[in-house]
C-alpha cells in the first residue's frame, strides 16, 4: 500500500466521522464531501479526527514510524500489571512525549499470551502527528491486526462525542455498538463491524474507544486479517474479544502518554466570533426539508446526528443529504465549478451528478449547491439507493433535479441566515 494512501486513511480514520459537516463527509465526489475538504483546507491545518465509527491504524512505516524488531537483543517487555499499575493520567517519569518504542513494549505487554510480529509505531514528538501503534498478533488461531491511537480531544466537543456515540447504521452498517459510562466519568464505545461498509470483503473491524472526563482519547482496533487491508481474512473473528478491548483500552498507561504529548503551538482559539451564526441542529434541517417535499415521498427513515433522509415514493427508497452552512463565500467557486448559474439576486447555483463516494456499481447521485451573495450555504444530494452502502433500488433518485433545485433555493432557508 503506497505510504501516502496509508497516511491518508489513517488521518482520515481519526477524523471527525464519520464522518461533521465539514469533517463529517469524505471527499468532493460529493456535495457535501467538497464542504468538507474546501472548509477543512481553507480554515486550518489538516488534523486527525474520529470517522464514522472507528479509528483506524497505518499499517505500513510512514514518516516518524518506528520499525521494529531492532538489531541486537530485544529491549526486556513491561509486564501486563506492571503496566496498568501505571497512576491513571501520570505522564512517563521523563515527561518526555511518548516515543514509538513505548508504545510498542506497553502494547506488547499488554496482549495475551501469543506471537507478536510486524510491529509498527509512530511516538508522540509531533503534536500535528497523532502516535499510535500498530502490531500483528496471533493467539495460535490465526493472525489479526491490532492498533492503538492516542490523541486529546476538547471535553463535550462534537469531536469527543462522535468518539464516544455509536454511528448512524444509515451511514455505517456495523453489527454491534454500545456506548456507556464508567465509574470514573469516562465514555466507553465499543463496536463491532466491518473494515469495508459494502462488505465486498468480509474483513471485520472490532474497537473500542475510551474519551475520559479530561479530554484523552484512547482507541484500540483489531481486525481478523493480518492488515485492516489488502490481506486475506485469516480468521474468523479478530483476536481480540470485546471484553479484551475493553481491559486493553482502559489500560492506565494509555492515559499518561496522551498526558505527554506537546501542545498543538497552533491550536486554533476555542471562541467563536460574536457575529458567526450559530449553526442550524439536524432537527431544525429536517423540519425545514420535509414540507418541502413532494406529497408522494414518503419518509421512512430520519437522521438524528446527521441531516438526512429516507424516502420512498413506491419506486424504491432514496437517501437525500442536506447541509446548511455559514461562510462559504470565499470558496463558492470551487465548490460549484466553472459552470455555476448565477441568479438575478446574486445566489450561485451549481449541479452534479456523480456515483456517489462509496463505489457502488450503479450508484447515481444528484447534487444542487448553492450559495447567497452573504456565503450562506444549502446543498442537497438524494441517490438512488437507501444507504450510501447499498446496491441501487431504483434507476435514478426519488426527488428530480428540478425538485432538488427548488428545495435548495427555498426562502424556507432563510431562517437560519
Amino acid at each position: 500500500m503506497p505510504v501516502e494512501h496509508d497516511e491518508d486513511h489513517f488521518e482520515g480514520r481519526l477524523g471527525h466521522a464519520l464522518h461533521d459537516a465539514g469533517d463529517r463527509f469524505d471527499t468532493d465526489r460529493t456535495a457535501l464531501a467538497a464542504a468538507g475538504q474546501v472548509r477543512g483546507r481553507r480554515l486550518r491545518r489538516r488534523r486527525a479526527t474520529v470517522l464514522g465509527g472507528a479509528a483506524g491504524i497505518v499499517l505500513v512505516g510512514v514518516g516518524g514510524a518506528l520499525l521494529v524488531p531492532w538489531g541486537g537483543a530485544p529491549a526486556p517487555l513491561p509486564s501486563a500489571s506492571s503496566v496498568a499499575g501505571q497512576p491513571s493520567g501520570t505522564p512517563a517519569p521523563s515527561a518526555a512525549p511518548v516515543t514509538g518504542r513505548e508504545l510498542i513494549e506497553t502494547l506488547q505487554g499488554l496482549l495475551p499470551e501469543g506471537e507478536v510480529s510486524e510491529q509498527v509505531a509512530r511516538g508522540g514528538e509531533d503534536p500535528l502527528r497523532p502516535p499510535y501503534v500498530h502490531v500483528v498478533y496471533d493467539d495460535g488461531k490465526g493472525p489479526g491486526a491490532v492498533g492503538v491511537s492516542l490523541a486529546r480531544v476538547e471535553p463535550g466537543s462534537d469531536r469527543a462525542r462522535e468518539a464516544a456515540d455509536c454511528p448512524d447504521k444509515a451511514l455505517v452498517p456495523y453489527d454491534s455498538c454500545v456506548s456507556t459510562r464508567l465509574s470514573d466519568g469516562s465514555l466507553l464505545r465499543q463496536f463491532q463491524g466491518y473494515e469495508y461498509p459494502d462488505r465486498r470483503v468480509d474483513t471485520k473491524l472490532w474497537s473500542a474507544d475510551l474519551i475520559t472526563p479530561t479530554g484523552q482519547h484512547v482507541s484500540v482496533s483489531a481486525w481478523n486479517a493480518a492488515a485492516e487491508k489488502d490481506a486475506p481474512v485469516s480468521r474468523s473473528e479478530p483476536p481480540l474479544s470485546a471484553s479484551r478491548l475493553k481491559d486493553l483500552v482502559t489500560a492506565p498507561a494509555w492515559r499518561g502518554y496522551v498526558d505527554s504529548l506537546p501542545e498543538d503551538p497552533e491550536k486554533p482559539a476555542a471562541t467563536v466570533t460574536p457575529s458567526t451564526p450559530a449553526e442550524p441542529t439536524v432537527e431544525a434541517i429536517l423540519g425545514t426539508l420535509v414540507p418541502l417535499l413532494p406529497k408522494d415521498a414518503e419518509v421512512v427513515e430520519k437522521g438524528e446526528d446527521y441531516s438526512y433522509l429516507v424516502l420512498d415514493d413506491g419506486k424504491g427508497r432514496s437517501y437525500v443529504q442536506i447541509n446548511v452552512q455559514h461562510g462559504m463565500g470565499d470558496v463558492a467557486d470551487e465548490l460549484l465549478g466553472a459552470d455555476a448559474e448565477t441568479l438575478p439576486d446574486g445566489t450561485k447555483v451549481g449541479f452534479r451528478e456523480n456515483g456517489g463516494d462509496k463505489g457502488v456499481e450503479g450508484a447515481v447521485m444528484w447534487t444542487v449547491d448553492t450559495v447567497r451573495t452573504d456565503g450562506f450555504r444549502v446543498v442537497i444530494s438524494a441517490l438512488n439507493a437507501g444507504t450510501q452502502h447499498d446496491a441501487p433500488s431504483r434507476e435514478t433518485p426519488a426527488l428530480t433535479k428540478e425538485q432538488l433545485r427548488e428545495i435548495a433555493l427555498s426562502p424556507k432557508w432563510e431562517q437560519f441566515r
